[in-house]
C-alpha cells in the first residue's frame, strides 16, 4: 500500500484510482471532489493545512478534489470532523460506496441484485460467490501481469461485496456446478484449500443453494469451452453468458438463451447430485 509522508509519519493511501473509461463513476467522484474542495475553502484552509489536519499529503488532497481519486470512507469521516460538516461529508460515503468497485463488477452486481435464480458453471476456479476471502486473495495473486497491492485490494473488496446476494431475503435460488479440477487445485496452499472446501459444505447446507460437482471422467460435456452463467429475473426475462460464445458478451434474446439453458441442463443432469457432491467434497477434504 502506498504511503504519504506527513510530518515524517506514514499514512495509509486516501483512496483508489478512478478506473479508465468509467464515465459514470468518474462523474460521481468529480462531484464529491468539488464538494470537498468547497468545504475546505469555506473554512479558509489551504490543501496543505487541510492535509495536516486529517493526516494526508497535499498531493492526495488535490487528487481527490479534482476527481482523480476515490476517497476511502475513513478519509471522508476525517474530513467531516476537520471542517465541522456535521455528517454532510460522511454522508457522501453512500455516493462513493459502489464507485470504488470496477465498473464491470458494479454492472454485474446490479444484475445479480435483480436475479431470482442463478445457474452458474465454473470450470477452472471455484465460483466467486462461493469463495472464501483468503481463497479469493490467493487466486487474485496468481493473475499476470500481477496486480499492485492497491488494485488487488480493490478487486478483492468487490468480490467479497458480491457475496451478499447469498444472504438476500427473499433468497434467490442458486445452482452451482463446479468442475472437479476446481476443487482439487491447492491455490494458496493446502490449508487455504481445506477452508475453502469446508466453506462449500457450509454454503451447500443453505436451503436455497445447490452445489454439484462435474466429475472429470464425464465424457459427454457440452460446456468444455468455458464458464457459463444464466441469471433469471422476476419478470420472466433472463441474461446469460458463456466464455467463447457470442463474443463472450452477455445475451438476453430468447434464441441464444435457449442454447445456454440447453447446455446448462445437460451438464446439470450429468453432474453428481447435490448429495453425491457433498460426499465427494467431504472425501476431497479428507484427502487434503
Amino acid at each position: 500500500m502506498s504511503v504519504d509522508e506527513v510530518d515524517g509519519t506514514g499514512t495509509e493511501d486516501a483512496g483508489w484510482e478512478v478506473e479508465p473509461g468509467d464515465e459514470s463513476g468518474a462523474a460521481v467522484v468529480a462531484a464529491v471532489g468539488r464538494q470537498m474542495k468547497l468545504w475546505r475553502e469555506s473554512k479558509g484552509l489551504s490543501a496543505v493545512e487541510f492535509g495536516a489536519l486529517i493526516g494526508y499529503g497535499e498531493d492526495l488532497i488535490r487528487k481527490i478534489e479534482r476527481g482523480a481519486r476515490i476517497p476511502r470512507p475513513e478519509y471522508l469521516d476525517k474530513a467531516d470532523g476537520a471542517v465541522g460538516a456535521g455528517g454532510l461529508i460522511s454522508a457522501m460515503k453512500r455516493d462513493v460506496e459502489e464507485v470504488r468497485y470496477p465498473k464491470q463488477v458494479r454492472d454485474l452486481k446490479k444484475l445479480e441484485a435483480r436475479a431470482v435464480e442463478f445457474c452458474m458453471y465454473s470450470n477452472f476456479d471455484v465460483h466467486g460467490l462461493l469463495q472464501t476471502e483468503e481463497f479469493s486473495r490467493a487466486i487474485l495473486r496468481t493473475w499476470r501481469p500481477a496486480y499492485g497491492q492497491e488494485e488487488l485490494e480493490r478487486y478483492l473488496a468487490a468480490r467479497v461485496a458480491r457475496r451478499s446476494v447469498l444472504e438476500k431475503s427473499p433468497a434467490p435460488e442458486f445452482s452451482f456446478i463446479q468442475e472437479e479440477v476446481s476443487l482439487r487445485r491447492p491455490i494458496g496452499g493446502r490449508m487455504v484449500l481445506r477452508r475453502q472446501l469446508e466453506h462449500l459444505l457450509e454454503v451447500g447446507e443453505l436451503p436455497h443453494v445447490e452445489i454439484q460437482v462435474m466429475p472429470t471422467e464425464r465424457a459427454d460435456h457440452p460446456v468444455t469451452g468455458g464458464r457459463l452463467a444464466i441469471l433469471k429475473f422476476g419478470d420472466g426475462t433472463a441474461v446469460g453468458r458463456m466464455d467463447g460464445d457470442f463474443g463472450g458478451r452477455p445475451v438476453s434474446d430468447l434464441k441464444r438463451l435457449r442454447i445456454l439453458e440447453l447446455r446448462y441442463g445437460i451438464i446439470r443432469s450429468k453432474a453428481l447430485t447435490p448429495a453425491e457432491s457433498r460426499d465427494f467434497i467431504e472425501q476431497l477434504l479428507g484427502e487434503t
